[in-house]
């Protein structure tokens, strides 16, 4: 984090920190591309290149669903009693 000065001061949060917030409630929602599904999913099948997909992670980077669909990943957020946020 930078100050006022541009000078780097200590985050406000460590990165574990920030991942456990929520208590294991918030998600986010992640398009991406069939060949970067092994980067979240290792288990995953190979797939046809190009598809556009939809990952539901939650807080801390982990996989919960993935899907084709955008409206089903929120669907099994929703189901999941999950709170979605916005992450840029």
């Amino acid at each position: 984090m930078l100050d006022e000065n541009n000078t780097h001061t200590a985050p406000l949060l460590t990165d574990e920190q920030l991942a456990s917030l929520g208590g294991g409630r918030v998600a986010y929602l992640k398009s991406l591309r069939s060949e970067e599904v092994s980067r979240l999913f290792p288990d995953a099948p190979e797939l046809m290149p190009g598809l556009n997909l939809f990952a539901l992670l939650a807080a801390d980077g982990k996989p919960i669903i993935l899907t084709d669909s955008r409206d089903a990943a929120l669907a099994n957020a929703m189901e999941n009693h999950l709170q979605m946020v916005s992450v840029h």
